[in-house]
C-alpha cells in the first residue's frame, strides 16, 4: 500500500486522541468541551481530523456531533466515542464506549470483545459473512444484539467510507479483505439492534458542488472545500463566520442538493448502544492493528 507510513502515523494519533478523548468523559464534564478538547489535541499531535469528533450517548449509536453552544453535560450516559484523523489523506478511524453509570459494564465488554473476536477471524483470512458471525456470536452470547444496518468499511485517500462493507452478522458473504485498510466497528444493544436516523444533521458531506449566487455563501463553500471531500460539521464553519450566515448557506445548499446530511443514529427500541472501532491494514498474509496503542 501506497504511504502506508502515513496510515500508520494516522492512526497513531487517532488512538492517542481517542485515549485522551475518552479520560475527559466524566460526569459533570460538557460533552462540546470534551469534543472541542479532542478536536485540539489531533491537530496537536500533527494530524487532521477525517471527520467531525462524534460522541453518541445512550440510545444514540453514531452521528451525534456537538452543535455551537451544545448544553450537553455528562452524567449516567453510556457514551460513546468516534476519532477519526488523517494525514495527507491517510485515515485511522476508532472508537471505545464509556459507561458513566457503572451498570453497563458487560454492554461495553459486548462491542470490544467482538471487536477482538473480528480481528482474529480476519487474521485467520476469514470471510466477511465469517467476521459478521463472529461479531454477531460474541455479541449475542452475553445476551445483546449486533446493530444489523450499521457495519464496518474499507477507508480510502479522503474517504471514511469505501468498499467493502464489513458487516455486524452473517451475510453469507463469502469475499475476502485484500492489500488494504479498513475499519472494523461493531455496535451492541439491549435494544432492537436497527437504527434509524432522527434529530437535525450537524455534520455534512459536500457532494455536488454547483454555482451559487450569495457571496457569503460562496466564502463558506470555499472553507467547505478546504477539507477535501471529507464530512465537517456546524461547529467548524460557526467557528469561522457568524451562526446565521452559516444556518442560511446550510440551507440553500441543502435546498441545491449539495449536501449529503448525517443525522444522528439512534436504536429502534431505545436501547443503550455501545460500540468500538479499531483500523486494520491487510497485505497478503499481514495483518495489522493500526489503532492499537503499545
Amino acid at each position: 500500500m501506497e504511504d502506508l507510513d502515513k496510515w500508520k502515523e494516522a492512526s497513531k494519533i487517532a488512538a492517542q486522541a481517542l485515549k485522551y478523548g475518552a479520560s475527559l468523559i466524566k460526569p459533570g464534564a460538557s460533552l462540546l468541551e470534551v469534543t472541542e478538547l479532542t478536536e485540539k489535541k489531533i491537530f496537536e499531535l500533527g494530524g487532521k481530523p477525517a471527520f467531525p469528533v462524534q460522541i453518541s450517548c445512550d440510545a444514540i449509536a453514531a452521528h451525534y456531533c456537538a452543535v455551537p453552544n451544545d448544553s450537553t453535560i455528562f452524567e449516567k450516559q453510556v457514551a460513546s466515542i468516534d476519532v477519526g484523523v488523517h494525514v495527507d489523506g491517510c485515515i485511522g478511524d476508532n472508537a471505545t464506549t464509556v459507561d458513566l453509570s457503572g451498570e453497563n459494564a458487560t454492554l461495553v465488554k459486548a462491542s470490544r470483545d467482538a471487536l477482538n473476536s473480528a480481528i482474529s477471524a480476519v487474521k485467520e483470512q476469514a470471510t466477511l459473512g465469517e467476521i459478521g458471525s463472529a461479531i454477531h456470536d460474541t455479541i449475542t452470547k452475553l445476551g445483546f444484539a449486533p446493530i444489523r444496518n450499521l457495519s464496518g468499511h474499507g477507508l480510502g485517500i479522503y474517504k471514511v467510507h469505501t468498499k467493502p462493507s464489513v458487516p455486524n452478522y452473517d451475510t453469507g458473504d463469502s469475499s475476502k479483505i485484500m492489500n488494504m485498510a479498513f475499519a472494523i466497528e461493531p455496535f451492541a444493544t439491549n435494544g432492537k439492534g436497527v437504527i434509524y436516523e432522527s434529530g437535525n444533521p450537524s455534520i455534512f458531506t459536500l457532494t455536488n458542488k454547483k454555482p451559487v449566487r450569495n457571496r457569503m455563501t460562496r466564502e463558506i463553500i470555499k472553507q467547505i472545500e478546504s477539507y477535501n471531500g471529507l464530512p465537517f460539521c456546524t461547529r467548524w464553519l460557526t467557528d469561522k463566520f457568524r451562526e446565521g450566515v452559516v444556518m442560511f448557506a446550510l440551507r440553500e445548499m441543502t435546498n441545491l442538493e449539495m449536501l449529503h446530511e448525517h443525522p444522528p443514529l439512534v436504536d429502534q427500541d431505545k436501547g443503550l448502544v455501545s460500540q468500538a472501532e479499531h483500523t486494520i491494514y491487510i497485505e497478503d498474509d499481514k495483518v495489522e492493528v493500526l489503532t492499537l496503542l503499545d
